[in-house]
């Protein structure tokens, strides 16, 4: 992955910036942690960040210039304004490129299933696994082709392709995605349910580094 630079100013000694001022004027209020640096406040300019995560993508290295000083991070979390959906709030990990993180990725489905087309329902049970991984070698998201899967077939982490280049931190016989059969859609119309759509955040991911100690605020 390709690292860009985003400046940020250190906001541990700036007198009257609070969040919702720091926001008006055009700014994110951040933090940057790590297992071997010390937890700093900072803000970053939010037309900076867009262009950025534009351009590194979501899990992508970002070189962080505080007043001067780059460190290499990812962003590990952020908060978004659920009705204008501006970020309100990210949080950075400090990392060395050769040390190994531990992070959620998204799992996408590419292509229409053969057994959707026949009147199967499509199940998605897992949206995101966690894998351990060198930055570099974080994947922006896993996809899984569901072509050829037919009704009553499913999927499975040991399907996922790592490319060897992560780890997939879940048992093999985990279930991504099953095609159940029609009648299974009878008796989800009937109120019979399983658990499923969308996860809350899409895009987020949690990572943490695999011996960091917590963050601080």
């Amino acid at each position: 992955m390709m690292s860009t630079v985003l400046s940020a100013k250190n906001r541990s000694g700036e007198q009257g910036l609070r969040p919702k001022q720091l926001r008006r004027q055009g700014n994110i209020p951040a933090v940057v942690y790590g297992s071997k640096v010390d937890s700093t406040p900072v803000y970053i300019s939010s037309a900076d960040f867009a262009k950025t995560i534009k351009e590194v993508g979501r899990n992508g290295i970002i070189s962080l210039d505080i007043d001067g000083a780059k460190q290499d991070v990812i962003m590990t979390d952020y908060q978004r304004d659920t009705i204008n959906n501006e970020i309100l709030h990210a949080d950075f990990l400090a990392i060395d490129k050769s040390s190994k993180v531990n992070v959620d990725v998204n799992v996408v489905l590419v292509g229409e299933a053969a057994g959707v087309k026949d009147g199967g329902v499509l199940q998605q049970p897992l949206f995101t696994v966690s894998i351990t991984s060198t930055p570099e070698n974080i994947p922006s998201a896993l996809e899984v082709d569901v072509t050829n899967l037919q009704v009553n077939e499913t999927l499975t982490v040991a399907d996922l392709n790592t490319e060897g280049k992560y780890e997939i931190n879940h048992e093999e016989d985990e279930v991504v995605v099953s095609i159940l059969p029609p009648k299974v859609e009878e008796e989800i119309d009937t109120g019979e349910q399983q658990d499923g759509g969308a996860p809350d955040n899409e895009e987020g991911r949690e990572t943490e580094p695999s011996d960091a100690s917590e963050k601080e605020e």
